[in-house]
C-alpha cells in the first residue's frame, strides 16, 4: 500500500467528516485545504495525495481533513477549528504540526489560538487574518456563480485568479470541458464556507499564538492580496515570512521548493 494511505470518515458534532492519512513518520502533520473543499472533499483521495505529497511521508504521519459534510448556516472558521480539534482528539492526535492553505489557514489560525497545546508548529500559506478588498471581490464573485449553479465559470475564475500566466497557458485548452464533470449536487456547503471566509477576522487574537509560525505568501496573489502575508506575520510573535514574489495564490502548487521549505521550517 502506497505510504500506508488510508481513506477515513469520523463523526463530529452531528455530521460526518472525511479525512485521509498516509506516511510512515512518528510525528503528526495535519493539512487543512482551502475553499475548494466546499465543492469536493478529500473522500477517496488517499492514494493521489500520498503520491503528490510523498515528500512528507518519510518524516510524518500526515492527515488531511475536510470540513464536515453537512454545514449549518452561519458556520464560521472558528467553528471549523473547534470541529477540527474534536476530529483530532477522536483520532488520538494530541499534538501536530499544522499546514493550513488559504481557508485552511484561517481555520489553522483559530486552532492555534483556541487549542494551543495541540499545535506544535504552524505554516500558514496564501491566507489572511481578515477580509480585504481583493478577497471580497474574488469570493463574492464565486458566491454569485455558486448561487447561479454555474460550476464551469466558478472553476475557471478560480483558476484564472490562482495561477500564473505560464501555468494557465498549458491548461486553458481544458476549459471547454469544465463543468461537465465534478459538479457538486448542491452548492450549499461551498456557500457556507465562502461566507465564512468573508467573515473571518482573527487579527486581534493572533498574539495568542505561541508556537513557531511560518507565513508563506504570493507576491501576485489575486485572492488573498499582496499584503495579506505581511499583515498576518506582523501580528504573530515568533513568526517567519517568505514571499514567492512571482507567484500568486497557487504558490503552494507552483512553488517548486514549497514542500521542502515547509519541511525545513518544521525540522528547525
Amino acid at each position: 500500500m502506497l505510504y500506508h494511505a488510508k481513506n477515513g470518515s469520523i463523526f463530529v458534532d452531528g455530521a460526518d467528516m472525511d479525512y485521509i492519512s498516509f506516511g510512515n513518520g512518528k510525528e503528526n502533520l495535519v493539512m487543512l485545504p482551502g475553499l475548494g473543499d466546499g465543492l469536493s472533499t478529500v473522500k477517496g483521495m488517499a492514494f493521489p495525495f500520498a503520491f503528490m505529497y510523498r515528500i512528507y511521508a518519510k518524516e510524518y504521519k500526515v492527515y488531511v481533513f475536510s470540513r464536515k459534510n453537512c454545514l449549518p448556516e452561519g458556520y464560521t472558521t472558528r467553528d471549523m477549528a473547534r470541529d477540527q480539534a474534536r476530529a483530532m482528539e477522536s483520532l488520538g492526535i494530541s499534538k501536530a504540526s499544522v499546514l493550513g492553505i488559504s481557508q485552511g489557514g484561517m481555520i489553522a489560525q483559530y486552532l492555534a489560538i483556541d487549542y494551543p497545546a495541540m499545535v506544535e508548529k504552524l505554516v500558514l500559506a496564501v491566507t489572511l487574518c481578515r477580509q480585504n478588498e481583493t478577497m471580497q471581490k474574488a469570493v463574492n464573485g464565486w458566491i454569485e456563480f455558486a448561487r447561479q449553479g454555474n460550476y464551469k465559470e466558478l472553476v475557471i475564475d478560480t483558476a484564472e485568479k490562482s495561477y500564473t500566466e505560464d501555468y494557465l497557458k498549458k491548461y486553458r485548452f481544458l476549459y471547454p470541458i469544465l463543468g461537465k464533470a465534478g459538479k457538486p449536487k448542491s452548492f450549499d456547503r461551498f456557500l457556507v464556507q465562502a461566507v465564512s471566509c468573508i467573515g473571518h477576522d482573527s487579527c486581534g487574537e493572533l498574539n495568542k499564538i505561541v508556537c513557531p509560525v511560518l507565513v508563506i505568501g504570493g507576491g501576485r496573489d489575486r485572492i488573498a492580496g499582496r499584503d495579506a502575508a505581511s499583515e498576518l506575520s506582523g501580528n504573530i510573535r515568533n513568526s517567519q515570512m517568505f514571499i514567492y514574489e512571482e507567484l500568486g495564490h497557487a504558490a503552494y502548487e507552483e512553488g517548486k521548493d514549497f514542500n521542502r521549505r515547509v519541511i525545513d521550517f518544521l525540522k528547525q
